[in-house]
C-alpha cells in the first residue's frame, strides 16, 4: 500500500503534537470539592517532563485570567478552562470543563393557604399568568390541548381556543399585547393576539430541546425545555440567545416545568419531583436562591384516577399573591409565601 507524502507529514505531525501534549496536563485546586460561585481556583500545569516552558496563558470562557482567579460574576454550570503552554515555538492548548455549583445552599419557603378558587378538572395545566385581571391558562395532552382566558373567581372559561390535536400544549407568556404558548416535542411555538386571541404566527425551536415552560420580565422571554437549561430568547423572533444551567450548592435541578416571573426571580415548576416544590431562580447566573415546599396542597383537591402533578403558578400583581394549580386539579389556590 501506497502512503502518499502527505499523509506521512500528516501522520509524523499527529503523532508529534500528540507527544507534545502527554507533557502537560492541568490541575485545578479550588478551596471546595464542588468549584462554587465565588471560589477562588488556582490553575496549575503540570510539567511532566521537565520541559524548558516560554510562557502560559490562562482562559476561562475565552476570556484571559491570571493562575489564580476569583469565580466571581460567572454562572453556574458547565464552564471551560483553556490554558495554553508556549515552548520553543510551539504551543500545547489544554481543555478542561469545569463545573460550577451556588455558593450558598437555597432558603427554603412555606405557604399561607388565603383563597380557594374553583379549577376544571379537565384542564391539563401547563402554563398559567396574569395579565391585570385577565387569567391565562395553557392545557396539554395531545387532542386535548388550548389555550385559554379563565375566571379565577368562578372556573367559568370565558375564551377557549383548542389546538390541532397533533400538538401537546404547553406553557404561556404575555408579552407586547402578544399570548406566546408552546408545544412539547413538536418543535413549534404560537403567537396570538392577545384581544382576540387569534393565532397570529408560529415559531420553531432550533437550539433548545422541547417546549416546557414560559415567562418573560417585560423584555426578554425564558423558556424550559426539560432539561437544566432556561433559555432567553428574542422577544420578536422568540429565537434562542443563551441560556443558564440551574445548580443548587450541591446538584443541578433536571425537569425544570412551568415558569413565573416575580420581582427579578424565576419562579419554576419542578416535574416529578420527589415532593410539589417550587424553585426560585437567579436569572443572571442560575443559582437556585430558594424552594418552595408546597407539600399538601394536592391532597386538598378531589382525588381522582387522573389526577397529576402540582403546575401552574401565576403572580398577581394586584393582589401581591400567588395562585396555585395542578395537572387535573379541582381548585386554584390563592397562597402568600413565607421563609421557615
Amino acid at each position: 500500500m501506497k502512503v502518499s507524502l502527505l499523509s506521512l507529514i500528516l501522520i509524523l505531525f499527529l503523532k508529534c503534537n500528540s507527544e507534545i501534549q502527554e507533557n502537560f496536563s492541568l490541575k485545578i485546586d479550588s478551596p471546595n470539592k464542588k468549584i462554587k460561585i465565588n471560589d477562588s481556583i488556582n490553575l496549575n500545569v503540570i510539567n511532566k517532563n521537565n520541559i524548558e516552558i516560554d510562557s502560559i496563558h490562562f482562559f476561562l470562557n475565552e476570556m484571559k485570567i491570571d493562575q489564580t482567579y476569583t469565580l466571581k460574576n460567572i454562572s453556574t454550570g458547565e464552564n471551560k478552562i483553556k490554558v495554553i503552554v508556549y515552548q520553543n515555538k510551539q504551543e500545547t492548548i489544554l481543555n478542561q470543563k469545569i463545573i460550577i455549583f451556588s455558593k450558598n445552599p437555597p432558603k427554603l419557603y412555606s405557604y399561607k393557604i388565603i383563597n380557594e378558587f374553583p379549577h376544571d378538572q379537565q384542564a391539563y395545566t401547563q402554563g398559567l399568568e396574569f395579565d391585570g385581571d385577565e387569567l391565562y391558562e395553557s392545557t396539554g395532552l395531545n387532542g386535548k390541548s388550548s389555550l385559554r382566558k379563565i375566571s379565577f373567581e368562578n372556573g367559568e372559561i370565558k375564551k377557549n381556543v383548542p389546538l390541532n390535536q397533533s400538538y401537546f400544549g404547553e406553557g404561556l407568556t404575555i408579552i407586547n399585547n402578544k399570548i406566546i404558548q408552546l408545544t412539547w416535542k413538536s418543535k413549534i411555538g404560537f403567537v396570538y393576539d392577545k384581544i382576540t386571541m387569534d393565532l397570529k404566527s408560529s415559531f420553531q425551536y432550533k437550539e433548545s430541546a422541547e417546549g416546557w415552560g414560559l415567562c418573560n420580565d417585560g423584555e426578554f422571554l425564558y423558556k424550559s425545555d426539560g432539561t437544566n437549561k432556561i433559555w432567553k430568547l428574542d422577544p420578536n423572533s422568540y429565537q434562542e440567545i443563551s441560556y443558564i444551567e440551574v445548580y443548587t450548592n450541591k446538584s443541578k435541578l433536571n425537569k425544570l416545568n412551568e415558569l413565573e416571573w416575580v420581582n427579578g426571580d424565576i419562579y419554576a415548576n419542578t416535574y416529578q419531583f420527589k415532593k410539589d416544590v417550587v424553585v426560585i431562580i437567579n436569572p443572571v447566573n442560575g443559582s437556585v436562591k430558594g424552594v418552595v415546599d408546597f407539600s399538601g396542597l394536592k391532597n386538598k383537591v378531589n382525588q381522582h384516577p387522573n389526577l397529576n402533578v402540582l403546575n401552574g403558578i401565576a403572580f398577581s400583581k394586584k393582589r401581591n399573591s400567588f395562585f396555585i394549580t395542578g395537572k387535573n386539579w379541582n381548585k386554584i389556590f390563592e397562597v402568600l409565601i413565607f421563609e421557615k
